[in-house]
């Protein structure tokens, strides 16, 4: 039985952000072992939602039927909604609970706000779109941790800023340690710089 990854989804959600993570994680090819993971959307409610893309996504369960103890992973991509208010703020009170579970937690562009009002990211190493960004938020208290990378993996919290999906890709495939780290970086040249000596070590995986 495949293992789930939860992908949250909430109107305004950016559409190009999480789809190498999670087309990757779909997929079986170039793995330590075969198979993949299985991608379920989470949305407030199971109501539709409509991407910034404009796409319309039905959500397969609604957050308060989401548990840790049946996920492998809860990416929490970004949205104009993590700006406007507090209506997503469910969703990183559900990141509170993964993280205490050590169930791992990936958040990109917005989200990374969202989990910054939380309070999750003060003792821990993370970055996002500027460090500024964050210093805007209410209760954030961890500058001091920032750090002006494409994306940082600390324990069992992931975060990137959203000009770089193909990073945060890359972290996730990491914690999860789905690829070995040949394969892991050669699949980073390939799909962030377009490294034609990538393509023969994925090949030969």
């Amino acid at each position: 039985m495949k293992e789930i990854v939860h992908h949250a989804v909430y109107d305004t959600v950016a559409d190009w952000e999480t789809g190498h993570a999670t087309a990757h994680l779909r997929s079986g090819r170039f793995r330590r072992e075969p198979g993949g993971y299985e991608v379920v959307t989470v949305g407030l409610t199971t109501d539709p939602v409509i991407t910034m893309g404009g796409l319309r996504i039905t959500p397969d369960l609604a957050l308060d039927q989401l548990s840790p103890a049946d996920s492998a992973l809860l990416i929490l991509p970004g949205a104009d909604l993590w700006d406007a208010g507090q209506e997503l703020a469910p969703f990183a009170r559900k990141a509170r609970e993964f993280l205490e579970a050590g169930v791992p937690v990936a958040a990109i562009c917005g989200a990374t706000a969202g989990l910054a009002r939380e309070g999750l990211l003060d003792d821990r190493d993370h970055t996002s779109a500027v460090v500024q960004y964050l210093e805007a938020q209410d209760g954030y208290a961890g500058a001091k941790r920032y750090l002006d990378r494409d994306a940082v993996l600390d324990g069992d919290l992931i975060t990137a800023g959203p000009t770089e999906p193909v990073a945060f890709a890359r972290e996730i495939f990491r914690r999860l340690d789905i690829y070995r780290p040949e394969v892991l970086d050669a699949w980073f040249r390939l799909f962030a710089k377009s490294d034609a000596s990538a393509y023969e070590v994925l090949m030969a995986a």
